[in-house]
Formats: C-alpha cells, sequence, structure tokens
C-alpha cells in the first residue's frame, strides 16, 4: 500500500504529464505560464498593469525561469515549514500553495518599487534640466517646452509637461499647471522648484540667478539623501529576510531540543496546533510587512 507522500509525487506527476502531453509546442512550462499570465492581465488592478508594463518596457520584469524559480524556492520553503511544524504532507501543501499564491503580490510590490525609482529619476531630470533652461531663456513655460522638447524624459511623465505646457497658454498663468504637476508627483523638490518659479513670475525676484543655484544644490542633496535612503533599504532587506528565515525555523530548532517522538506527541494536542499557526501567520505577515516597506515608497523625501 502506497503511502500519503507517494501519492502526491504519484499526483503530481501525473497533472504533469498531462499538461505536457496538452502543450501543442511541447514547451509545457511556457504555456502554463502564459496561462496564468493572460488571467492575470484580465483580472490585475490597473496600477499593477501600469507598473508591470513599465518594469517590462525597462528590461526590469522577471523572465518566466525566475518566476518558476521563485514559486519553487517559496512554495519549497514553506512546504518544509508546514511538515517540519505538523508532520503533515496536508499541510506542507497548503501553506506551499498559500505562498505560491502570494507571488503575485510581491511582483507587485517589486514592479511599483521599478517604476518609483524610474519616476523619480525623471523627476531629478524634470527639474534639474528646467532650471537650466531656465537660466537661459528667462520663461517657466519656454523651459518647459524646452525640456519637453530635449528628449530626455519620458513617459508618463513627458505627458504630464505637455499637459502643464497647454494649461500655462489657456490660462494665461503657470498657477493652474503648477498645481497640477505638485498633485501628480508630490515631491519635495518639484515642489520647492515650483513655488520659486512662482515668486520669480510674479515678485520678480532681482536675484533669480542665486536663488536658482542655490535650489539646484537644494536638490542634489535630496537626491543624494534618497539614493542612501536606497543602499540603506537594500542592506536592511538582506538582514531583514535572514531574520525572517530563523523566525521560521526557531520552532524547528525547539522540536530538535525535544526530540521528534516527544514533539509528535505534542502536536496530538490542539492547542498547540493552534499556536503553531499563528507563530506562522505572525510570521508570514512580519514578512510581507518588511516586503512592503522595502518596495514602497521609494524616492520618497
Amino acid at each position: 500500500m502506497r503511502t500519503l507522500p507517494e501519492l502526491v509525487i504519484l499526483l503530481v506527476l501525473g497533472i504533469s504529464v498531462m499538461i505536457y502531453r496538452n502543450s501543442k509546442d511541447g514547451n509545457a512550462l511556457k504555456n502554463v505560464v502564459d496561462t496564468v499570465g493572460d488571467v492575470y492581465n484580465k483580472y490585475a488592478p490597473y496600477s499593477f498593469k501600469v507598473v508591470r508594463e513599465k518594469s517590462k518596457e525597462l528590461g526590469q520584469e522577471y523572465t518566466v525561469r525566475q518566476y518558476v524559480t521563485q514559486v519553487i524556492v517559496l512554495g519549497g520553503l514553506a512546504a518544509l515549514i508546514g511538515y517540519f511544524y505538523f508532520y503533515s504532507i496536508l499541510w506542507a501543501i497548503f501553506y506551499a500553495v498559500a505562498t505560491i499564491a502570494f507571488i503575485p503580490y510581491l511582483a507587485y510590490l517589486r514592479c511599483q518599487r521599478v517604476y518609483s525609482e524610474f519616476i523619480f529619476e525623471q523627476i531629478q531630470t524634470y527639474t534639474t534640466n528646467v532650471i537650466m533652461e531656465f537660466n537661459t531663456t528667462q520663461s517657466f513655460v519656454k523651459s518647459l517646452e524646452g525640456v519637453r522638447d530635449s528628449g530626455i524624459i519620458e513617459e508618463p511623465v513627458l505627458s504630464d509637461i505637455k499637459k502643464m505646457i497647454d494649461l500655462s497658454y489657456q490660462n494665461g498663468t503657470i498657477d493652474e499647471s503648477i498645481e497640477y504637476f505638485n498633485s501628480k508627483y508630490p515631491f519635495y523638490m518639484v515642489k520647492n522648484m515650483h513655488q520659486l518659479f512662482l515668486q520669480i513670475t510674479k515678485e520678480g525676484a532681482k536675484d533669480a540667478g542665486e536663488s536658482l543655484e542655490n535650489m539646484s544644490m537644494d536638490i542634489d542633496a535630496l537626491v543624494e539623501g534618497v539614493y542612501r535612503d536606497q543602499m540603506d533599504r537594500k542592506n536592511f532587506h538582506k538582514r531583514f529576510l535572514s531574520f525572517a528565515l530563523v523566525l521560521f525555523f526557531l520552532v524547528v530548532v525547539v522540536e530538535f531540543m525535544l526530540g521528534e517522538e516527544n514533539y509528535i506527541e505534542l502536536l496530538e494536542m490542539w492547542y498547540v496546533q493552534l499556536i503553531l499557526h499563528i507563530i506562522i501567520i505572525i510570521n508570514i505577515y512580519f514578512l510581507i510587512t518588511g516586503e512592503k516597506y522595502y518596495n514602497e515608497d521609494v524616492g520618497a523625501e
């Protein structure tokens, strides 16, 4: 009579063979990924689609192999944790499937970080080049037109610059255009620079050159601070993942200290299993919260 692990392995192998035989081009993995991708594109939130599309455009979207590796590694770790916590194949499968189900959310967080870094670089380029253009044109709108035509700004920031120019000509003032851009990109460097241009335009500051030079220095300081924060986040992320893994395997250490037989006897008590599930849920929440912190608000000054 076959044991439960053997039956599970046979079931997985059977499903794999069926997928392969039903694949027209023999590439079962690609077909599965394409099917999941189609479902994802149909039901994913709009913001998810935007950041993922930009990640693809920047060449930083994961390949099929990278996604499969992520599924295998995360699913395998979850299965090991589920099994060694409860000595149950069913719980191992449950936690493996639950972990794999979170991978699209982790992909969203990663794409969001890539998108945020891209937007921040575009905003940095926008502010520094508007100041440089103003030193030549002495006109904020003409500076925007120079940046627009320079070819160094990409979408979606480019379309918003065009919108600013249209609003400025339409209203005869730069107030609404600045308000529009500030609402889309609420960075300190943007708000401070726009406030300075409002002051220069309305009050005609005599030392505009010196003020703009000081503004450029302030922007450089802000950018340096943001990039330093990104480096700190990367170092934190490595230490955080190591710490999270240690938390997950603390129970395994306790198990070895007690001995396998004594540990299995404890598992017969329902409240012990409940405590173990709570530990796993708390650790997962801790891990996801850390991932969210690492990937969100990149570029916030």
